[in-house]
């Protein structure tokens, strides 16, 4: 099976660890961005932290690809 992680022998989709640890980088950077005041000049604050969640999972499982299959 290709694109899965072995768990505990639970086989899971690439991309549900890749979302797990976006999730959490995305609670870093917006304890970051509250204890900044950044959220004052946020005109929608969920529909920036959806985006920005997006953003970070992109990054991830761009940067997996690179390491994983370089070339």
């Amino acid at each position: 099976m290709t694109g899965a992680v072995d768990f505990f022998g639970l086989y899971l989709p690439w991309l549900m660890p890749l979302a797990a640890v976006a999730l959490l980088a995305l609670a870093l950077v917006r304890r970051v961005l509250a204890w900044t005041g950044a959220y004052r000049w946020i005109w929608h604050p969920a529909l920036f932290d959806m985006a920005l969640y997006v953003v970070l999972l992109w990054g991830l499982s761009a940067a997996s690809l690179r390491v994983l299959h370089p070339g």
